[in-house]
């Protein structure tokens, strides 16, 4: 992918660095040769992105070519913007105060330059903001007021304003900046997109263990995709990848849920997309929606404070209770009487308007039917941990004890269960998605559709082993050549 920085007068960047290309804003938006590229990554380092200015063109102009920018005209809004600046300080609010505990005085400015400050104390702060305000110079001012410490605006930061005893720093900062991106040349064939696998190093229980993700980058390179793994700190990085695979567990108040927005924005293949996560992480919606799709479901009551003293009535005991946006088991209790009943829901409210209650239904195991694109991929059956109800058992500290598993060919898995995972997982969409199904001897029900569901080495591949993977990695390169025609 070729790389352009764009600025407005060349003179003013005198770095040499390869595989990057210096132009000026008047050539990049008058020069017919750059519309025509197909891809690039445009960075912007005009003077100014003022509305109908050039440098707010050339972000614009880059979006409709299809090009990359850095920033985009969405991150050129928020710079001007003071509530999503407010927004922003408050959310830094304690790294903006651990930073400048130490200033006597009442106004200070930050110079970001691609992430970075030669004070080693701003390191952090610096690169949150550019997490925040994806452009590659900026100023940050701040003040003290009302006893804290407050963003008060930030903008970009022209060439010629850098300090003269800061050049040097820059000149480190913008190779190292670069080098990240740049592609080395080379007479073999290599990838032609970039992968990026989103990842928690420290999640107890991930959707996929290291084994599966070395699995997966190794599919990624057969099928001509350059997969790289990422961590909630590379935010940054999204633009320089033309997909996303989230393979940690996903919230909507959660990361998960912003890098997913973030690469939907920069016109990535997302799996999972925000909207499938936001589907998918709350239980309400999809109780409704399955019951509205005449999917059958275990009996189901959507509890409020209005219709709380009527669960026993219509569910009997023992039943399940559901917090709207758990996950793994996670937030699923089993209640055994009336006392136990009302302290739940006591406990579930403060978190939620609404909460799912059910039927209990004992099953020896569940099913999981993995759907990619609308098509089933994988089948298995999850039986119950050990002396539990679950197939998950969580310990206290996080630890949670696992049952057996079995996983079969899609073909010798009863053909009900398949087709019925197909309907639910195409309510929420054509992306990957697990559905959880209940069988309890002629009767099936859907428990749940996963918006990310597990892939662990030795576990969902045992069948297809690395077929599986290929296929995974086959649909997002369809995706991606798909959006690039």
């Amino acid at each position: 992918m070729l790389s352009l920085v764009v600025v407005n007068k060349p003179k003013d960047w005198n770095l040499h660095i390869p595989d990057v290309e210096v132009v000026s804003s008047k050539e990049y938006l008058t020069n017919s040769k750059y519309s025509e590229i197909r891809n690039a990554r445009v960075y912007n380092l005009c003077q100014s992105y003022r509305y109908q200015g050039f440098g707010y063109y050339v972000s614009l102009l880059a979006e409709a070519r299809g090009h990359r920018s850095i920033p985009n005209i969405t991150t050129i809004q928020d710079l001007k913007s003071s509530s999503i600046i407010r927004i922003m300080s408050d959310e830094l609010d304690q790294l903006i105060q651990r930073s400048f505990s130490r200033l006597k005085s009442s106004h200070f400015i930050l110079n970001i330059y691609f992430g970075n400050n030669p004070v080693k104390n701003y390191e952090n702060l610096c690169k949150q903001l550019y997490n925040l305000f994806q452009a590659p110079l900026l100023r940050a001012h701040f003040i003290y007021e009302d006893d804290k410490w407050q963003l008060q605006n930030i903008f970009p930061l022209p060439i010629n304003q850098i300090p003269e005893h800061h050049k040097v720093h820059v000149i480190e900062f913008a190779y190292a900046y670069f080098a990240k991106k740049r592609i080395r040349s080379t007479h073999i064939s290599r990838p032609t997109y970039d992968l990026a696998i989103l990842v928690n190093p420290d999640e107890k229980a991930p959707p996929s263990d290291k084994k599966a993700i070395k699995h997966f980058i190794e599919a990624a390179e057969e099928e001509g995709l350059r997969a790289k793994v990422i961590t909630k700190n590379d935010y940054s990085r999204i633009p320089e990848f033309d997909a996303l695979f989230i393979r940690e567990t996903t919230a909507v108040n959660h990361h998960t849920y912003r890098f997913a927005r973030r690469a939907l924005a920069e016109n990535l293949v997302v799996v999972d997309d925000p909207v499938s996560i936001v589907k998918c992480a709350n239980k309400v919606y999809m109780a409704e929606s399955l019951k509205n799709a005449n999917i059958p479901i275990p009996k189901t009551v959507i509890v409020h404070r209005g219709n709380k003293d009527e669960l026993i009535e219509t569910l009997g005991l023992p039943c399940v209770l559901k917090q709207p946006d758990g996950s793994f088991s996670n937030g699923v209790i089993k209640i055994h009487n009336k006392m136990s009943l009302e302290d739940e829901l006591q406990h579930l409210f403060n978190q939620s308007d609404l909460i799912i209650a059910q039927e209990y239904v004992p099953t020896d195991f569940d099913w999981r039917i993995g759907v990619l694109d609308k098509q089933p991929i994988y089948a298995c059956k999850y039986y119950m941990a050990k002396d539990h109800w679950q197939i998950y058992d969580w310990k206290p500290g996080g630890h949670k004890k696992d049952g057996a598993h079995e996983t079969l060919p899609i073909e010798k898995a009863p053909p009900n269960i398949v087709k019925i995972a197909q309907r639910a997982a195409s309510l929420i969409g054509d992306g990957f998605y697990g559905v959880d199904i209940k069988q309890s001897g002629n009767k099936i029900m859907v428990i749940e559709i996963n918006d990310n569901p597990s892939i662990e080495s030795g576990v969902e591949d045992l069948i297809l082993k690395d077929a599986l993977y290929a296929k995974v990695m086959k649909y997002f390169l369809n995706r991606i050549k798909l959006k690039k025609e």
